[in-house]
């Protein structure tokens, strides 16, 4: 190997995605010629193994081949590291309680003081970062702060489970523009205990998302002008708050909407009520949704709920009046399926009450199908988990204790090790949690201190993410290249519209016998009811019914964006789905459209895919990634 080539792997170690040369070459202290040289150097040293990956974009450690590697060429057991050591003060500063001798520290680390040090240098800003200060009087050095600072730094189980709950209310609370969200809801608790409610929290915060939602459709509205005052005690109340809080007053229809759901989902003691004239209507819609999808939506209170913002749709659509939804882009490309039915949804409510419902009303029933799906939902199976924490006192379990809110119900620990020698490349497990630090590890192991920081906590998550994604890809992946055909790929092929492309791979589609000219004209429906383009640059235009005679994918590929819609794309995909295929195409769609999700990805595959074989290539590797 060349002299840098270790420091170079051990550079793209601590990077998840794609390194440039040139940032690698700042790094290293030399010129990007010689960073080609050491990737060459690892190559030449690994072959067989392709350890280090390359791209336009730059280099990537392909870790598995990194693992391989560094077993069949291990050197003799390295030494204590500056992180293991930063590691080990932590820890002693958190737990001791007491002033620490920088003498005794290190030469119990049989190191020198300078190196020692250096080390408290970075424990400093470390324990900054917790809000706690590193005191130095003489030789000795003491942790310093608040109690809520050490709560932080060492378990913070109450906070995050809070946190977590908290973290949606702020999400929405910023994208609606609204208020102390978290007040209101301290409000709202007093009132329903004034008027004999048991409260249950989780209802609640479904509920607050629906009243962000009503006052962002409030504001600026003609319609809230015109809000009556309530006879009902509840509702009296609750209109008061939403002006004291948010400076304006809801329409009847929001506020007998959010008022029941307060006195049904929000509180134990249940109320009769109506919901709305449009209910039946929209039963009989949500029946032929549930038949086409094969979804479950069979439930009075999302019914009721959705009713309600239904009746007050139609009044706005009659009435020309708009109702801006900031999250309309946001559903759409993070939930595709669950935009889809809402496509669904309204074009029928459109036929039956005469009227047009442009794409930031489809996003708001979005949100009232997914609040319902997601209540529902089941996640799959969940991930195995092996925590490695080298024995020290209660380290192990603080870890376990730490790491537990991050991992919610998605994951479950089957083993927690506490020796230092574990072979990383040797657990079966989904995940690897670890707080030894390996520089060589697959690419399931993620690496975090023995009390994980916030930073730690975002990269296990992430990890969760990554390895879902994976898992759910690869479920897919032979059906859905199944779906492909040489006959319907098309490299930059002259028509530039949405239209004229629809029709291209419409008409090659015919040809082939998958659709008729009624499949065809269903597509164009669509694309009329609200735009395709599900991301800035992929667009799957399909019909609302799965009428093809069989299941098939035409793809498009443009060097450079085509106009479509409102914005631009580089993908188009037109997907016939056939009826024999219906329960499969909950999965296909949102995968297929996860696949396309990442520009990076999107952009790699577009300059790899000359011709059809290239492009399924391309896109196996995507998937497995």
């Amino acid at each position: 190997m060349a002299d840098k080539s270790p420091m170079l792997l051990a550079y793209l170690s601590r990077s998840e995605g794609w390194t440039p040369a040139s940032e690698i070459a700042e790094h290293l202290g030399v010129s990007t010629r010689t960073v080609r040289s050491y990737v060459t150097a690892v190559k030449v040293a690994a072959a067989p193994l392709d350890v280090i990956l390359s791209s336009p974009d730059g280099y990537r450690l392909n870790r598995d081949a990194h693992a391989e590697f560094a077993n069949r060429d291990r050197s003799a057991e390295r030494v204590g590291t500056p992180r293991e050591r930063m590691t080990f003060l932590v820890t002693r500063l958190t737990h001791a309680g007491v002033e620490l001798d920088v003498h005794e520290l290190a030469d119990s680390l049989f190191v020198s003081e300078s190196t020692i040090e250096g080390d408290l240098r970075q424990v400093r800003a470390a324990a900054r970062e917790a809000g706690l200060d590193l005191v130095r009087d003489g030789d000795h050095v003491r942790l310093e702060g608040p109690d809520a600072g050490h709560r932080r730094l060492v378990s913070r189980l109450f906070s995050e489970e809070q946190a977590h709950g908290l973290i949606d209310l702020r999400r929405v609370q910023e994208s609606f523009g609204i208020d102390d969200l978290s007040g209101f809801k301290t409000d709202v608790i007093g009132v329903l205990e004034t008027q004999g409610y048991t409260i249950n929290e989780f209802g609640l915060d479904r509920v607050l998302l629906h009243t962000a939602i009503a006052v962002e459709r409030s504001r600026g509205s003609a319609l809230a002008d015109r809000a009556p005052t309530p006879g009902d005690p509840v509702a009296a109340d609750l209109d008061r708050l939403v002006a004291e809080r948010f400076g304006t007053r809801l329409p009847a229809g929001e506020l007998t909407a959010l008022t029941t759901l307060l006195t049904t989902r929000a509180g134990t003691r249940v109320l009769p009520r109506d919901g709305g004239e449009h209910v039946e209507v929209l039963r009989r819609i949500v029946d032929h949704a549930q038949e086409e999808f094969l979804v479950d939506l069979d439930d009075d209170a999302f019914l009721t709920r959705l009713g309600a913002h239904v009746g007050n749709l139609v009044i706005r659509a009659r009435e020309g009046v708009g109702n801006p939804n900031p999250l309309a882009r946001t559903i759409k490309s993070s939930y595709p399926l669950t935009y889809e039915l809402a496509v669904f949804i309204a074009a029928e409510i459109q036929q039956a009450f005469d009227i047009s419902i442009g794409e930031d009303e489809i996003a708001y029933i979005a949100l009232h199908i997914g609040s319902h799906l997601e209540r529902r939902a089941t996640h799959g199976a969940r991930l195995s988990c092996v925590l490695v924490s080298p024995g020290y006192h209660d380290i192990a379990e603080l870890l376990e204790r730490r790491i537990l809110p991050a991992l919610g119900d998605d994951v479950v620990i089957d083993r927690v090790l506490t020796r230092t020698d574990v072979d990383p490349a040797a657990l079966q497990a989904d995940l690897v949690i670890s707080t030894v630090p390996w520089e060589v590890r697959p690419a399931n192991v993620v690496i975090v201190q023995p009390l994980p920081t916030d930073a730690d906590l975002d990269a296990v998550r992430g990890a969760i993410t990554r390895i879902r994604r994976q898992r759910r890809r690869r479920a897919i992946a032979d059906e859905l290249l199944l779906y492909f055909d040489d006959a319907l790929f098309f490299r930059d092929p002259g028509a530039r519209d949405a239209e004229s492309l629809i029709r291209l791979l419409g008409e090659r589609m015919q040809e082939r016998g998958i659709i008729d000219d009624d499949y065809l004209d269903g597509v164009l429906a669509r694309e009329r009811i609200s735009s395709t383009a599900f991301t800035e640059w992929l667009a799957v235009p399909h019909a609302l019914t799965m009428s093809a005679k069989r299941t098939a994918i035409g793809i498009a590929l443009f060097e450079n964006p085509i106009r479509w819609g409102e914005g631009t794309v580089q993908v188009v995909a037109l997907v016939a789905f056939s009826a024999k295929d219906r329960a499969k195409f909950q999965t296909v769609f949102e995968q297929f459209v996860e696949v396309f999700s990442e520009r990076s990805d999107v952009l790699r595959l577009i300059r790899a895919s000359i011709d059809f074989p290239t492009y399924i290539d391309e896109l196996v590797r995507l998937i497995d990634e």
